[in-house]
């Protein structure tokens, strides 16, 4: 119905368009423009359909489960096959005229064009496949069937017991990829597939025992999960041994350099601009506000201190900062603050009227599953286009496997009111409320080739966008924490270029988000763990918050009196996950 509907739109567009023409030419270009619109959908829907095949679990993800059994083996001739259909889907897409493509279609256009691209350059030129271990891990496709209630258990153990069958010669071929890994990279790898085992588990097998199966299919079951779990035995022994090697004689650098790394900047976050430039635009907004935190912090002063405030506005700041952070939830009870909070944020975006909230869309927090943890304290997972109906899942992970001096850190950094702003970011109206959205966009090219710094920078925008509606009662130790939480997040951006690029060190890394930034310790710690471990997505967060920041002033300003700030929120969020850029020139083209 929907694509239907697409089409007689673009008819209708285009009959608009050529109006002052002859009538005979109009019905030729309607007939000729609206034929390729229908084949380029008729396109799109077979690229997906070929994707899945190519990428099995990326398709279990999206919540689509025909090839829920597939486990692909990443040897050298499943590369192969990937580069086939990067070819493949590439002289298909050639045949377009971009140009005769309605705007709508043409971001589709691009975005797959990012993709294809973004996978060849990934085998041929990154080749993370031979440097990074972590890439390793067979877990998170079988929790994914095992935890979420799409199709009956009896179905779902069958599609885990075919899938389990390629579990050793996965592993084999992860062995025999691994080329110069890093160290980081390597203990990555060891701790989450040491998490592996809260998937293959006594409670697995007796889901198995209990289960309609046949005896013979029992059998099997128990077989296979035998060899899997020697498998994953195997292959951490072998990356501890791996472990110990790097330690001793040396390891790659975690390090891409300028030139990659512009290269990933450009394939995930499709800016418009340069990672360099980004990192130019971060370091002068990071000075304006430190600017704004200085007037807050001179405003508070008196209410908190005796003494005369420092000279040095950052010294006074950090102390500031340092007072309010001792107000924070209790250790033991984290997780359930978070999951206290989340009903009040729904209460207020309802008052407001700031987006339209689906109640029939789950939001369920829970502890972070262990073979997910080592890399952020905080996420989302979402459920595919294909599974609306299905829960989205907020992953928290407690502290209890802190010291008591890392977790007192940890809650002074998440105190009383960065909490809240972090349950925005992730939950309401943040990542939670965007990809409800995203799922019932009418492309679902839109929906499952999510841009990484429009989502992130959705989430980063609804911080402030929150308090400026009221959220926090326009509070100045809310405003003073929001500014310090924003930091953080035009700090990534400087981070992730200077260590990946500028070859910045972990002790210059700690002293720019501690003494400029005024994150806790612990918190520095983590970020320049992660910021060893990934490349470029530390900038999707700055990048996208200043996109739609600035297209909502701009927008506003172009409507006047007529701009409805719900509307312009509903309208963005439209358009799926898709580049910043493309969203505001298909709503600028209205």
């Amino acid at each position: 119905m929907k694509k239907a509907a697409l089409t007689l739109a673009i008819a209708l567009s285009i009959t608009g368009l050529t109006a002052c023409q002859s009538q005979t030419t109009i019905e030729a270009s309607s007939v000729e423009l609206t034929e390729q619109s229908l084949n380029f959908q008729a396109f799109s829907q077979q690229f997906i359909d070929d994707l899945w095949v190519e990428s099995p679990t990326w398709a279990l993800y999206s919540g689509f489960h025909k090839y829920d059994g597939v486990l692909k083996v990443p040897n050298e001739q499943a590369r192969q096959a990937s580069l086939n259909f990067v070819n493949k889907q590439s002289a298909l897409l050639a045949s377009f005229d971009k140009a005769s493509l309605p705007a709508s279609l043409l971001t589709d256009y691009r975005l797959i064009e990012n993709l294809i691209g973004e996978m060849r350059w990934n085998i041929e030129t990154f080749k993370s496949w031979q440097w990074n271990p972590a890439s390793y891990n067979v877990a998170g496709g079988f929790a994914q069937i095992i935890n979420e209630d799409f199709a009956p258990l009896d179905e779902r153990l069958i599609s885990i017991l075919s899938r389990m069958q390629n579990v050793p010669a996965y592993y084999a071929a992860a062995r025999e990829n691994i080329n110069n890994p890093t160290i980081e990279h390597t203990q990555l790898a060891i701790m989450q597939n040491e998490g592996a085992f809260s998937v293959f588990n006594n409670d697995l097998l007796d889901k198995v025992i209990a289960s309609n199966l046949s005896n013979a299919q029992k059998a099997l079951f128990v077989t296979r999960f035998n060899k899997v779990t020697i498998a994953i035995n195997e292959h951490i022994d072998w990356l501890k041994t791996l472990e110990t090697k790097l330690s001793r004689e040396g390891a790659r650098s975690f390090r891409i350099g300028e030139e990659l790394y512009e290269q990933k900047f450009a394939f995930d976050i499709q800016a418009g601009m340069s990672g360099k430039a980004l990192y130019k635009k971060a370091l002068a907004d990071k000075s304006r506000v430190q600017a704004e935190m200085s007037k807050i912090t001179e405003k508070l002063w008196p209410t908190y201190f005796d003494t005369p405030m420092p000279t040095d506005s950052k010294v006074a700041i950090k102390q500031l900062i340092d007072k309010l952070s001792a107000k924070h939830v209790k250790r033991d009870d984290f997780v359930d603050e978070v999951r206290a909070q989340i009903p009040e944020l729904v209460a207020f975006v309802n008052e407001k009227q700031l987006v339209t909230l689906d109640p029939n869309k789950p939001l369920v927090v829970r502890e972070t599953p262990a073979y997910m943890r080592g890399y952020a304290g905080a996420s989302i997972s979402a459920p595919g286009p294909y599974e609306k109906s299905g829960n989205t899942y907020y992953n928290v992970t407690p502290l209890d496997g802190m010291s008591e001096e890392s977790a007192e850190s940890y809650l002074r950094e998440y105190n009383h009111w960065i909490l809240q702003v972090l349950n925005i970011h992730e939950a309401i109206p943040g990542h939670y409320t965007q990809l409800v959205y995203s799922n019932e966009s009418p492309s679902l090219i839109k929906s499952l080739f999510g841009n990484g710094a429009m989502v992130e920078g959705w989430a980063v925008y609804t911080e402030r966008m929150m308090l400026e509606e009221g959220y926090g009662n326009f509070e100045p130790e809310m405003w003073l924490m929001y500014y310090k939480w924003n930091l953080r997040v035009i700090c990534n951006t400087i981070l992730d270029y200077s260590i990946q690029v500028n070859g910045m060190t972990e002790e210059q890394a700690l002293d720019l988000m501690m003494n400029e930034a005024f994150q806790q310790k612990a918190e520095a710690q983590g970020k320049w763990r992660r910021a060893t471990l990934s490349q470029v997505q530390l900038t999707s967060y700055y990048s996208g918050y200043r996109e739609i920041y600035d297209f909502r002033e701009e927008y506003k300003a172009l409507k006047g009196d007529k701009f409805d700030l719900k509307a312009f929120h509903e309208e963005f969020l439209s358009y799926g996950s898709a580049p910043v850029k493309y969203i505001r020139e298909l709503m600028l083209a209205k």
